[in-house]
């Protein structure tokens, strides 16, 4: 009998350690499910960002391997414990046959035995269900590592595939980037054959005008030759001046190819001395309208609206950096240059 409790001390021990094989059993499959619903959405991400899903996934794979040989170790340990359940279990229903045989120990002894054939029995049916239901565990788990190996298959195929679709698409624009160069080559030495013949008329027809210079590629114009003093109207001298480059360049416009992109550039410039005169508050209005005098006279005069351009500098743009009346004159200007758009 001293045996008999001894037995049922040792066997009550073994209880708690199934409770923590069910915590862990089921803190493992909320980690798990934790685990898929954010390879789902990490799976769903933009192509720029699936080298770091496929590694996240990858150390995922890791971690539910580790699980599942931890979970299949716990497995083997409680068929263990059952197979030793068992053998007691023989042992107590041979003891029992034993004591049955023997009157002199009493009812009680029997009873007691009985009794403890009974908790061992319940316990190693329960032993049986957690058995059961880790071995299910387990399997789901591996249909969940299948499904992620699938996944991160798919997701290797559209790799491949967008950094192939990548390698034509560079292909291509470096295709496009060689023949768009070699377009605006083509068209700038055109151009520059066109400015070359363009100054050469306009040459021919101011050589005689000491108000008129070229100052790089550009023609300049003083001011006191087109406009009055703080005024944007056109002279008559300065729309008699205008007129043969006005025709020239509608001349030249209808020479030059269509695919060439021209425009004449027209510039507005003043002096630093303030204006702030009612009709111009600053510099900036002055030099703007001027420009656009010249421009809408030269659409008069037959050169297309689209092939000019007006803009206005002030007095930011100077030519002379002195402040007497011959560099202050020279800085009050209007400057025409053919160039592209």
């Amino acid at each position: 009998m001293g045996r008999g409790r001894r037995r049922s001390m040792e066997y009550g021990e073994f209880w708690p350690g199934y409770v923590d094989v069910l915590s862990t059993l089921l803190l493992v499959v909320t980690f798990l499910m934790s685990i898929f619903m954010l390879s789902q959405y990490f799976a769903t991400q933009e192509a720029a960002g699936k080298d770091t899903v496929l590694q996240r996934l990858n150390r995922q794979i890791s971690e539910l391997t580790s699980l599942l040989s931890l979970e299949k170790g716990k497995s083997k340990e409680a068929q263990d414990e059952m197979a030793e359940l068992q053998a007691m279990l023989a042992t107590l229903k041979s003891e029992n046959e034993k004591l049955s045989g023997v009157a002199a120990l009493g009812d009680e002894s029997a009873k007691s035995a009985v009794g403890q054939i009974g908790t061992l029995t319940s316990e190693l049916d329960q032993q049986k269900a957690v058995s059961q239901e880790a071995l299910a565990k387990v399997d789901l788990l591996n249909q969940q590592l299948a499904q992620l190996r699938r996944q991160i298959a798919a997701l290797n195929e559209a790799l491949d595939a967008s950094e192939k679709k990548g390698e034509v698409s560079d292909k291509t624009i470096k295709d496009l980037g060689q023949r768009l160069n070699a377009a605006l080559a083509r068209q700038v030495q055109e151009l520059q054959r066109y400015r070359s013949d363009f100054f050469g008329r306009l040459n021919d027809l101011l050589k005689d005008r000491k108000d008129i210079r070229v100052v790089g590629d550009r023609f300049v114009f003083e001011s006191e030759v087109l406009f009055a003093s703080g005024a944007a109207a056109l002279t008559p001298e300065g729309l008699a001046a205008l007129d043969p480059i006005a025709t020239a360049i509608a001349d030249l416009g209808r020479q030059i190819p269509k695919e060439v992109d021209w425009v004449v550039q027209i510039d507005g410039h003043t002096d630093i001395r303030p204006i702030a005169s009612a009709q111009f508050p600053s510099n900036w209005e002055l030099s703007t309208a001027r420009a656009s005098s010249v421009v809408k006279h030269m659409i008069a005069r037959g050169v297309p609206a689209e092939r000019l351009v007006a803009a206005g500098y002030g007095e930011y743009q100077p030519i002379e950096s002195g402040t007497d009346d011959a560099s202050l004159q020279k800085n009050r200007r209007i400057e025409l240059k053919l160039t592209n758009r």
